[in-house]
């Protein structure tokens, strides 16, 4: 059972936790050494795990042939609030002194391998410094995203004034850590017409729904379904220049080279769980599965092959889909929205040695266009703004950004639009425009945004807004009792905005979503209250965002926007509400741990530190404030 299949068969029930890795049994052990009770769901009702009930755990550190110990510093080499790489034999490991006492971690964040070192220290826990995944320096734990995986934690002792760090051999090469599951093999009642939980979407959202329901204990069926091919994928690889190797790609300047490990793999290359795992842990997804239906009050969706399937906790996460154009010729051959790989693999397969043209100078449409440089003969972009990102970035970031691109071959056609799409045998020849240009064309990618894909909600008795999205509040529970959304699809009151009710479609905060609702389908009533991160990555460069910027009135820039190595203040009224950076690690990374602990940054406090200090240190914002 598991993977994917197209129809649910009943099974024997059968319930059990299982120890992803092998030295990943410490995870719940007290302070007697003997297994702490964990709650969890079985059936609908609370239930504890005993010693007795699990599977064998070996001992994290088996024996000294699997270990590594060692002295790595003395006790007097570290100031509390300081980390460091300490070399521990077989590996690195990030040891991190705070309030007084020492911590071992592993090195690299399990998201995409950034260096932790680089990262962010505050209230107990270490920052990502490329996409601001946050992990608890106790436990090792991830505490915020995006990202799956945890960190593995060391064993660290004291003695006569060195600092003694021991580790698994295996822990130490892995620099990662699946967090204890419970396993599942259960139709509810018996057959398989119901699960007890059913989540429509299998993105980000919907994956990290699933894996906290079983991290939390849940036992039950959790039935996940997808209008895709695939098991759940990382989606932005599709159009970014992000890949397992992207920082390391972009420190050795090679342009957008390394997107050809996502722009052209395969499904499985971008997956971000392998089949055994979903097998694993009794999470059945249902691929090519479209939902047309949804009775909230029997608690039934219908799909697009009349199968029904009866549900007691509903997930919507939906995701959105692309908008087309809509002028003379749309339908000619060889004009694309990425949305799946089949799409980003096509249009680098027709794009090699010819035209490309992309609507849209948005993130996926500059994306695609820094991509394509290296392949295409041409690559042209069109936009109805004047300035690339104008409205997220501002005028003066996206003049910088625009010139980057300009001076690696990209043609731009700003303030106007696509009339006409004209064709040769069937295929695409040539892009006209509004402004009477003609543009060659042999293959055109389409980013002009995305509308919520909610249509199937409309007589369901969710509510939906007049834009097409679900409203949802600090729980993401939407009207509906039991029925939850999250992902692109959904506004919620973002808490450090006033509550402001906003849709943020970052795949970071898709998986914030997830977790949150797992957690209150089990009745722990959490709030989503994560700040909002994004990155892109164009021509080696990386920009990273912070925060919530719509509505922006100012923004105040440090460092050389012509060297492409900046940090952007963007602030409403006397406060900043986000910030964007180049080269200016881990600033953004930085500012998004100070707006989590609820510290507003006034905007004077930016133009007094622009007037004193021409060094870009950014210490003055872990004090106190105003």
């Amino acid at each position: 059972m598991g993977g994917c299949f197209s129809k649910p068969k009943p099974v024997e029930l059968k319930i059990e936790v299982v120890l992803p890795e092998k030295e990943r049994g410490k995870e719940e052990l007290s302070a007697s050494g003997k297994g702490s009770p964990r709650a969890y769901q079985g059936n609908g009702t609370a239930r504890h795990f005993h010693t007795e009930e699990r599977l064998p755990a070996p001992h994290p550190y088996p024996g000294a042939q699997d270990c590594v110990e060692a002295a790595v510093c003395h006790v007097k080499d570290f100031e509390n609030g300081q980390m460091r790489e300490v070399e521990l034999g077989w590996g690195k490991v990030l040891l991190v002194k705070d309030n007084g006492e020492f911590h071992a971690l592993g090195h690299k964040c399990p998201h995409y391998g950034a260096p932790l070192v680089k990262g962010v220290l505050s209230r107990g826990r270490v920052r990502c410094p490329w996409h601001g995944a946050c992990f608890n320096i106790s436990t090792g734990d991830l505490e915020d995203f995006p990202g799956l995986d945890s960190l593995h934690k060391f064993q660290v002792k004291i003695e006569k004034e060195k600092v003694y760090v021991r580790a698994s051999k295996q822990a130490l090469q892995l620099q990662r850590r699946t967090k204890v599951m419970a396993k599942c093999i259960s139709p509810s009642a018996g057959h398989s017409g119901s699960t007890n939980v059913l989540i429509v979407g299998a993105g980000a959202a919907g994956l990290v729904c699933a894996e906290t329901l079983r991290q939390e204990g849940f036992s039950d069926r959790i039935v996940l379904c997808t209008l895709d091919r695939h098991l759940p994928y990382d989606r932005p690889k599709l159009s970014k220049v992000l890949c397992c190797k992207m920082e390391q790609c972009r420190l050795a300047s090679s342009q957008a080279g390394c997107l050809l490990q996502s722009l052209d793999a395969q499904p499985e290359q971008l997956a971000l769980r392998p089949k055994e795992f979903f097998r694993a842990y009794g999470i059945e997804v249902l691929t090519e599965a479209q939902v047309v239906t949804v009775d909230v009050r029997n608690k039934k969706v219908v799909f697009k092959d009349g199968f029904k399937l009866e549900y007691s906790k509903l997930l919507l996460a939906p995701g959105s889909s692309p908008k087309t154009l809509s002028c003379k010729g749309k339908e000619v051959e060889n004009v694309f929205t990425i949305r799946t790989p089949e799409d980003a693999n096509r249009v680098v397969r027709l794009a090699r040695g010819r035209n490309a043209v992309v609507v849209g100078a948005g993130f996926l449409g500059m994306e695609v266009a820094a991509y394509l440089t290296e392949k295409a003969h041409s690559v042209s972009v069109v936009e109805l703004e004047e300035t690339p990102f104008k409205r997220f970035l501002g005028e003066r970031v996206g003049r910088a950004l625009m010139k980057m691109f300009e001076n690696n071959r990209v043609k731009f056609y700003m303030q106007t639009e696509v009339s006409e799409l004209r064709a040769q045998e069937g295929k695409l020849k040539e892009v006209v425009l509004k402004s009477s240009k003609v543009v060659r064309a042999d293959v055109c990618v389409v980013g002009i945004g995305a509308v919520p894909a909610t249509g199937f909600l409309r007589q369901s008795g969710v509510g939906l807004d007049s834009r097409g999205f679900i409203p949802v509040n600090k729980m993401m529970q939407t009207n509906v009792p039991g029925v939850f959304a999250a992902g692109d699809a959904v506004t919620f009151p973002l808490a450090w905005r006033n509550n402001r009710k906003v849709n943020i479609p970052h795949w970071q905060m898709a998986h914030a979503q997830g977790r949150v609702v797992a957690q209150n389908m089990l009745a722990q009533e959490a709030e989503i209250s994560t700040v909002p991160y994004l990155w892109t990555a164009m021509f080696g460069k990386s920009l990273r965002y912070a925060g919530y910027g719509e509505g922006f009135d100012d923004v105040i820039i440090q460092g050389d926007l012509e060297e492409l190595k900046f940090v952007a203040f963007y602030t409403k009224g006397d406060e900043v509400i986000a910030v964007a950076s180049m080269n200016y690690d881990p600033i953004v990374s930085k500012v998004a741990e100070v707006l989590a602990s609820g510290r507003a940054i006034r905007k004077r406090e930016v133009e007094l530190f622009l007037l004193r200090s021409k060094t870009g240190d950014m210490s003055w914002l872990t004090g106190k404030g105003s």
